[in-house]
């Protein structure tokens, strides 16, 4: 799958990857600019007092802009 860098593709291009991955319910991989690295589904983007957060299932909420770079992963089996 595709890495993409949000500094490479711009904030509002960025914050659109991370809705469709709300969208579709797909997992993805996320880089943080801090060199963390974590795979969770995005459930929500909301923005609260001018700043932007992704929220995660499995993680706490993310400021868009901590956020280096995510990569779609591929779509998990039916269960």
């Amino acid at each position: 799958m595709s890495r993409m860098l949000q500094d490479d593709i711009g904030r509002c291009d960025f914050i659109d990857v991370l809705e469709e991955a709300v969208l579709f319910r797909r997992p993805v991989a996320v880089q943080l600019r801090a060199g963390d690295t974590f795979i969770d589904q995005v459930i929500d983007v909301v923005t609260e007092q001018g700043d932007d957060f992704a929220v995660f299932r499995s993680h706490a909420r993310v400021p868009v802009g901590d956020i280096l770079a995510v990569t779609r992963e591929p779509p998990s089996p039916p269960t």
